[in-house]
């Protein structure tokens, strides 16, 4: 292959897996462990990258603490929000004010931190044991934007057939 060649294809892939990498601070290691997994046998400790839609969002005097559902990730380590295969709940805290304004149910967020425990929680009439994450990254994920592709057959009469 020429060399002129390679270095285009090189710097071709380069890009393109720049399109796909995780941002900075979400990036590191991580126990490839699931809330609903996590609930079945102790993990307290272990660091895992989580993320999923805002159940609820509850301020607290010198935390803020997120009730999620979680979602699988993709490759940039943002939630899947078409899916329906949830991993369970969780509860993600960390300090400081998070307006809930802004972090608002359904939105999607990915956390970083360790589990430090379990609570648990009543939903309707069940009790629910979810773990607890001592998050060191929020990160909200911006708003997807709704795109509707309409097709239509071509070609349209006024175009002609020439």
């Amino acid at each position: 292959m020429n060399p002129s060649k390679t270095v285009l294809v090189v710097a071709l892939a380069a890009a393109l897996a720049a399109c796909a990498s995780v941002p900075q601070p979400l990036q590191g290691q991580f126990t490839p462990l699931t809330p609903r997994e996590a609930v079945e046998r102790d993990s307290t400790g272990a660091v895992v990258r989580w993320g999923g839609r805002i159940v609820e969002v509850e301020p607290q005097p010198n935390r803020t603490c997120f009730q999620m559902i979680s979602t699988k990730l993709d490759v940039s380590g943002r939630p899947y929000w078409a899916s329906d295969d949830v991993g369970g709940r969780f509860i993600a805290c960390r300090t400081g004010f998070y307006d809930p304004a802004v972090f608002e149910k359904n939105r999607e967020v990915t956390f970083t931190g360790r589990i430090e425990g379990y609570e648990s929680r009543r939903i309707g009439q069940y009790d629910y044991r979810v773990p607890r994450v001592a998050a060191d990254v929020v990160y909200l994920w911006p708003v997807r934007e709704r795109v509707d592709v309409i097709e239509r057959p071509a070609p349209w009469p006024w175009w002609g057939w020439w």
